[in-house]
């Protein structure tokens, strides 16, 4: 229980921490994300090549959900929805699955497999 509680705490304070930050590049910058993002990979740089091992990160984090949800219709856009809004769903839903099962990592991961 201790360690579900640690997790959790942990989750929530980088959730905070995106959020306000996202926030704050919102009202700098405006939503004008996508054209950025992609420019700066085909420009070939580092910023480039972060946003695509970002990028590499996100699909498998939405991957996962799909997987574990047994690529149910739910799961598919649920994990689309993860690779494109990212640990703003990934860590709500780390959330919930680290409550209902009760901080079994094992299941957090793993769902329930035979």
């Amino acid at each position: 229980m201790k360690h579900q509680k640690f997790l959790s705490a942990i989750f929530i304070i980088i959730l905070l921490f995106v959020g306000v930050y996202t926030l704050l590049v919102i009202q700098k910058e405006g939503m004008n994300l996508f054209p950025i993002f992609f420019d700066d990979i085909l420009n070939l740089n580092w910023s480039g090549q972060f946003n695509l091992d970002f990028t590499a990160y996100l699909t498998l984090s939405g991957l996962w959900i799909m997987w574990r949800n047994k690529f149910s219709s739910f799961g598919i856009a649920f994990g689309i929805m993860a690779i494109i809004l990212g640990i703003v769903v990934l860590i709500p839903y780390l959330l919930y699955l680290l409550e209902i099962e009760k901080g079994d990592i094992k299941r957090v991961l793993v769902g329930a497999r035979d």
